[in-house]
């Protein structure tokens, strides 16, 4: 009888698990350039979500939704966002002591790049080349480390509504060179053939590190995704994935 008991307990929580409504989760990006996001629909972002559902966390899926940086700024700090958010760090937010939101571990680290025409190039190696220069950023960004370089190197700030609306712009002879992550910039520069016609500098800062953001109402399914997304970086799968874009 014991057995039997043990059984039907066994059965019944399958049965309660099965039966468990599969709850969405919606996670949002600000992001609109490659290799972060293509006009195809894939892109590393897409492909992390699919990475997720893949690994079924119980009864959670994972939905990636566009919405633009400044209104999803406004809805997290009016506490109305409905989903969690990727590619941010705590900088960005004034959150750097981690209190205001849950954030996970960084999943990616990047870094900010000054590009310029190859026929004129920008360059933090030429202090001279800065002085009233007019450089492309993106409207409502703070670049920790860089907006201080920039005002006292005496560039000119030119806000645009992207990263790759700025880089049009540069091409088009409208800015002297633009503030782009240098994924996206190495990225654009092999996708469109670009890499005579431009140059590329690094800039010396602190890396930028792309983690997860969930408001604290969202902190069971966070305490879900949290674990994977630290142990990305030594996921041989994830890393042939993140291959195909570099």
């Amino acid at each position: 009888m014991k057995h039997l008991a043990l059984a039907l307990l066994v059965l019944c929580a399958l049965l309660a698990v099965k039966s468990a409504p599969a709850q969405e989760v919606t996670v949002y990006t600000s992001a609109s350039f490659a290799p972060l996001m293509l006009a195809d629909g894939r892109g590393m972002y897409p492909d992390l979500i699919a990475y997720l559902n893949q690994r079924k966390l119980g009864t959670l899926t994972f939905r990636l939704r566009y919405m633009p940086r400044k209104r999803l700024q406004v809805k997290l700090e009016d506490g109305s966002i409905d989903g969690m958010v990727i590619g941010m760090m705590p900088e960005w937010f004034d959150d750097v002591e981690q209190k205001k939101y849950l954030w996970s571990a960084p999943f990616a680290t990047d870094r900010y790049a000054l590009v310029s025409m190859a026929a004129k190039p920008v360059s933090p190696d030429a202090p001279a080349s800065l002085v009233g220069a007019s450089v492309g950023v993106t409207f409502g960004y703070h670049y920790p480390g860089i907006d201080a370089w920039m005002a006292r190197s005496g560039m000119l700030r030119s806000e645009g509504p992207s990263d790759e609306k700025n880089i049009e712009k540069m091409l088009l002879g409208r800015v002297d060179c633009v503030i782009v992550a240098e994924s996206m910039a190495r990225y654009f520069m092999r996708a469109h053939g670009m890499t005579a016609r431009l140059h590329l500098a690094t800039l010396a800062s602190a890396p930028t590190e792309r983690r997860m953001l969930a408001p604290r109402s969202h902190a069971a399914a966070f305490e879900k995704i949290a674990p994977v997304l630290k142990q990305l970086k030594s996921d041989p799968a994830w890393q042939r994935i993140v291959a195909t874009y570099q």
